[in-house]
């Protein structure tokens, strides 16, 4: 049986007035299709014996217990489970036993906060079509007249029920065709509404190593604060990684929606009033597996969210579901007005998100007009862009040969200067000198460098859109089962490696000492391979493609005029060294 969440950080007791207030307030207007009048206190409404509702639709399975009032399975039907065949689990079993399942009310009160969660509700009677296309009906057990169980498909809608002398609760629940769902609650302690929030505690099912639950976040969103603002282009999505979440402290509002996810998979909280909102950060430890079938474990942490109405009565969409971009751009959320008005930004792009995201788009386009095979997309957008980016390489090799001609010059100015030290006035002329003969010659010093800069933000965006990717998600190439893990093989690692390796050995370094030449050609392929061994296949794909690719056109220009001087100089100049 589930049990209560974690305690929460002990509140002053001003903050706790604020977040959970005691006094009855004016509720806001009724959502629609919901019910918006508190239950009566009507003593003694509750069920003799646990039973379950199925809640269904082409997405997913949700089945409640009565206990509770909340999820103990979320099945995604279009999602596989990493851990075994069958679709996706959405629900951490071996967290929600410790910290609490999915739609159980979160108060600052512990005590209540294990009442509301273990004791037995009255399930409403089905209202929608059910189970079976050709001759709907209802399949009920019923147990001394009491609802036993039913299985519904949306659209649905279900409501639990209790009451006692002490506490009135009711959680409604309406579902439809999308990952969506409507939920109301209240909760009337000792005669005044409180703040009981609709939670997400326990992290996602999809969570079995180490790097998942590392990969976890809480994500909210406010239009209203530009102090919410990223480095290289407007983005007011707040993240707060692991480290930074406090088990029960709160975040109040305004905002328009916030809560929990992990790399692919979200659970997002969308207020009705961004303005009373408030959230509760939830975080719990868990003992893990080091690695799969492994005894050995590793404490790691379970995040969640628990995101109410300060005034009482809860009203709020809840999207549960991937982070799909199709699925979360269909999500309408009216209350933002200076952002898309939509769950797109649950999709972390990165700072490179303007270059990142219609790469993504353009990938996606490849593999649906294309050719059918994310990997077999990866491997034609990955041509062009390398093929695209070759008039950089020819930039930056012309910056070099021309960096070669002048290196004769640039080392006799040194030498006149070399017997004054870096502090001494009389040093001053030799920079004039050096730029009267960059001028002279037409050689711009960082010439050579700046088609890599210019090639550094693409990289980083297109390495971090594959690792957000949810379709590469146990995409199949070749010999590799998941895209988006690492390669079972290490083929591609150790082909990147090799790759990379040849590139060093092809290209032309000028004006580097043949000794630092060697520990470069060496070293970097070595560390590249350190860094990628672990990496997901559609990286290591992407990487040894366009090493691959660069190489073939280094082969060709090291064969041009060109190319064939830049040798050149560079042979005689090791020749003199050796002499």
């Amino acid at each position: 049986m589930p049990q209560a969440p974690a305690t929460p950080q002990k509140q002053s007791a001003p903050e706790q007035a604020a977040a959970a207030p005691s006094t009855t307030a004016t509720p806001a207007p009724p959502a629609s299709g919901v019910s918006a009048s508190a239950p009566a206190a009507t003593p003694g409404k509750q069920a003799s014996s646990e039973t379950e509702t199925i809640i269904e639709n082409d997405l997913y399975k949700i089945t409640f217990t009565n206990r509770g009032a909340q999820v103990k399975s979320w099945i995604l039907k279009k999602f596989d489970n990493d851990a075994q065949n069958g679709p996706l689990e959405l629900v951490n079993d071996a967290a929600s036993q410790k910290y609490g399942y999915p739609l159980s009310l979160w108060t600052y009160d512990e005590t209540l906060r294990n009442k509301l969660n273990s004791v037995l509700y009255v399930p409403s009677e089905n209202r929608s079509i059910l189970m079976g296309e050709a001759n709907p009906q209802i399949t009920i057990t019923s147990v001394k007249g009491e609802l036993a169980g039913q299985i519904l498909k949306a659209p649905a809608g279900i409501t639990f029920e209790y009451a006692d002398p002490e506490v009135v609760v009711r959680k409604t629940f309406e579902f439809d065709h999308t990952y969506l769902l409507k939920v109301e609650t209240s909760v009337v302690y000792k005669g005044n509404e409180i703040f009981a929030a609709p939670a997400w505690p326990s992290g996602f099912g999809d969570q079995i190593t180490p790097a998942s639950y590392a990969a976890a976040r809480i994500d909210y969103h406010n239009d209203a604060s530009t102090e919410r603002t990223a480095l290289v282009f407007p983005s007011f999505v707040s993240r707060l990684p692991v480290k930074n979440v406090s088990g029960g402290n709160t975040i109040r509002g305004p905002f328009e929606w916030a809560g929990p996810g992990d790399q692919y998979f979200t659970a997002i909280f969308i207020p009705d009033d961004p303005n009373t909102a408030a959230m509760v950060t939830l975080r719990g430890s868990l003992p893990v597996p080091t690695k799969p079938d492994s005894k050995e474990t590793t404490t790691v942490d379970a995040l969640g969210t628990a995101v109410g109405d300060l005034r009482g009565v809860t009203r709020e969409r809840v999207y549960v579901g991937p982070k799909e971009l199709s699925s979360l751009e269909a999500v309408t959320v009216p209350t933002i007005h200076n952002d898309n008005p939509d769950l797109r930004g649950t999709v972390d792009f990165g700072w490179w998100g303007l270059i990142s995201r219609p790469l993504f788009l353009w990938l996606k386009w490849t593999y649906k007009h294309v050719y059918p095979n994310w990997g077999w997309a990866i491997v034609i957008q990955t041509l062009i862009i390398t093929i695209a980016l070759l008039p950089l390489r020819i930039t930056q090799m012309k910056s070099m040969l021309k960096m070669q001609r002048i290196a004769p010059q640039i080392k006799s100015i040194q030498e006149k200067y070399k017997k004054y030290s870096l502090r001494d006035p009389r040093k001053a002329p030799m920079n004039e000198e050096i730029s009267a003969l960059y001028k002279k010659e037409g050689v711009n010093p960082a010439g050579g460098c700046l088609p890599l800069l210019i090639q550094f933000p693409f990289l980083i965006a297109y390495y971090r859109m594959l690792g957000i990717a949810l379709d590469l998600r146990h995409a199949h190439w070749l010999w590799v089962t998941d895209l988006s893990a690492r390669d079972p093989y290490f083929i591609l690692p150790i082909l990147m490696v090799a790759s990379m390796f040849a590139m060093q050995r092809m290209t032309p370094q000028a004006g580097m000492d043949p000794a630092q030449q060697k520990m470069l050609t060496w070293m970097m392929p070595l560390m590249m391979g350190f860094l990628f061994f672990n990496f997901a296949a559609g990286l290591n794909l992407y990487y040894a493609e366009t090493n691959l690719i660069s190489m073939a056109q280094q082969s060709i220009m090291n064969r041009t005029k060109l190319g064939r001087e830049m040798r050149e100089m560079l042979e005689k100049r090791a020749r003199k060294k050796e002499k």
